[in-house]
């Protein structure tokens, strides 16, 4: 089994996959994250491999955590791959992994390919056993961030991760534009 590959993003193909060459060798691998590497950036991503009678698949992650909670999702009678992976696409593992120990279906039902039974499934199968890094955080990005100014940052290129360390205890203004501003100034300091 491959369970990780680093390479240089050749080409983002239609499904969404990213062709990933390898020392010469390019593996099609569909990747978690929302955000779409540059060509010819190098990246490391951390593989999870399914095998069927008709195709050998790589799903790909940042970082180990990711991949384990795409295999916990797995776990979820109900949940195939395409599913699993389009959660961790839609949430990120701390917001997903909230949402799971609070007892909130609805906002797991709001992932693509997640219908309430379904969402309620996860739910109750996976309540207790998903942890991430022993903290449940929010389902909001950051509590005192306007959704409007988390989309923004995310639309130009930041993941939750960074938008949240960069701005933890932080008060933005309450005007959009010098709230975004203060906020990017913030995401580019070392």
């Amino acid at each position: 089994m491959i369970g990780w590959l680093s390479g240089r993003v050749l080409h983002e193909l239609r499904n969404g996959a990213l062709l990933v060459d390898v020392q010469g060798v390019g593996y099609e691998v569909h990747v978690a994250s929302s955000e779409a590497p540059k060509f010819d950036e190098l990246i490391e991503l951390f593989i999870f491999t399914v095998v069927r009678a008709d195709a050998i698949q790589l799903f790909g992650f940042h970082t180990l955590e990711d991949r384990e909670f795409f295999e916990l999702l797995l776990a979820t009678p109900g949940v195939g791959p395409s599913t699993a992976l389009g959660a961790l696409r839609t949430m990120s593992v701390s917001e997903l992994a909230y949402a799971i120990e609070s007892d909130d279906a609805k906002k797991v039902a709001t992932i693509s390919g997640i219908g309430p039974k379904t969402a309620s499934r996860i739910v109750l199968e996976l309540k207790g056993k998903v942890f991430v890094d022993g903290v449940y955080e929010s389902s909001e990005p950051v509590e005192h961030v306007d959704a409007a100014i988390d989309d923004a940052l995310r639309a130009l290129g930041y993941t939750s991760h960074e938008i949240r360390d960069a701005l933890r205890d932080v008060t933005l203004p309450s005007d959009e534009s010098a709230a975004l501003r203060r906020a990017l100034q913030l995401l580019r300091r070392p």
